[in-house]
């Protein structure tokens, strides 16, 4: 059971870091059309790490669940973490929206907001972080 706990902790790993860089990729799309910069390389790479991250969320969610029929659903820190993980997905999820967007050269929003929107991974990670050290509950 401990190496499936290590590939699940690898592929968070992997899933996490693209989840973080992702909007930030917005952000230069964003104001590199602005400014008139050929932004197609961004493009490319966004669809590239979406789809790499898609599969990493995917062995993430995975493993987590056999992790959980492998050790129980014991404690209410494990609710809380699940529906953050929940909403993990769902911020995935909409990535995956404003990358077609992006394909299409038609991301809408200012990159102030994407530079905040990159934050919000970080709150939805950091207690989750917390819940599977801590286990406050």
């Amino acid at each position: 059971m401990l190496w499936v706990k290590v590939f699940h902790i690898l592929a968070m790993t992997s899933w996490m870091v693209g989840i973080f860089y992702l909007p930030r990729i917005f952000v230069h799309f964003v104001d590199g059309s602005h400014a008139g910069e050929d932004v197609r390389r961004l493009q490319i790479m966004a669809g590239k790490l979406y789809r790499f991250i898609t599969i990493m969320a995917a062995f993430t969610v995975i493993l987590g669940l056999w992790l959980w029929l492998g050790y129980g659903f014991s404690g209410g820190w494990l609710h809380a973490k699940l529906l953050l993980v929940v909403l993990m997905l769902a911020y995935h999820v909409n990535c995956g929206r404003l990358v077609r967007q992006m394909e299409a050269g038609k991301l809408a929003k200012s990159s102030r907001y994407y530079r905040l929107y990159n934050e919000l991974p970080l709150l939805i990670f950091l207690p989750i972080l917390i819940l599977v050290v801590v286990k406050p509950f």
